[in-house]
């Protein structure tokens, strides 16, 4: 049997290839957070604004243009700039709901504290499933979920609508990400096809 993978969903992992400063970090662990659904998240919600966090921004915003090169090789130009980023605080015992990001294109989690032997963000098949067969073996063609390990200084990008999620934290210390949404600006479709948007 030859199988292709058509149409799959590019999820793409990257490192930073250095720890977090103490100005970082120290910026990170005193933001004021409200409550979420299962955990809390920063109040502030444009972190990469922030002269602390100049570095990391940069860091995503180069793996973003990796991702967008590679993934989506644009024909005109295009970037993607960021519209959020905000701060997730996991406390042992709490979860961080399953959801997807509206109003952006590629979205991105960084993790400034994880546990790469425990710790793991879930992702889950969209669409309606007529038919559902119990499954003796799972791949990544049958499962309706999976999972990638996550630990500290890993970064996940996805598509924005992508359902995903984090179950309820195995570890004794709080698990910290930076999310983020982005969203296109340039020359996008085309003009000849009269799908053309220059923003």
């Amino acid at each position: 049997m030859i199988t292709y993978n058509l149409f799959p969903t590019a999820v793409a992992k990257f490192t930073l290839d250095r720890p977090f400063t103490e100005d970082e970090l120290a910026f990170i662990n005193g933001l004021e957070t409200r409550p979420n659904q299962g955990n809390t998240t920063s109040t502030d919600n444009n972190l990469f604004d922030r002269p602390e966090m100049s570095e990391l921004a940069k860091f995503c915003q180069a793996s973003m243009n990796e991702y967008l090169a590679q993934i989506y090789a644009p024909k005109h130009e295009v970037s993607l700039r960021f519209t959020q980023s905000w701060a997730n605080y996991t406390k042992p015992g709490e979860y961080h709901h399953k959801h997807e990001h509206p109003n952006s294109f590629v979205s991105g989690v960084l993790y400034i504290n994880a546990d790469s032997t425990k710790d793991k963000i879930y992702f889950y098949r969209n669409g309606y499933q007529q038919i559902k067969l119990p499954t003796e073996n799972f791949n990544m063609y049958n499962s309706e979920s999976w999972w990638f390990e996550v630990g500290t200084c890993d970064l996940y990008l996805f598509p924005s609508g992508t359902t995903h999620m984090v179950q309820t934290t195995e570890t004794d210390k709080t698990r910290i990400s930076i999310a983020f949404n982005t969203f296109p600006k340039g020359y996008i479709g085309d003009d000849l096809d009269l799908t053309g948007l220059h923003i």
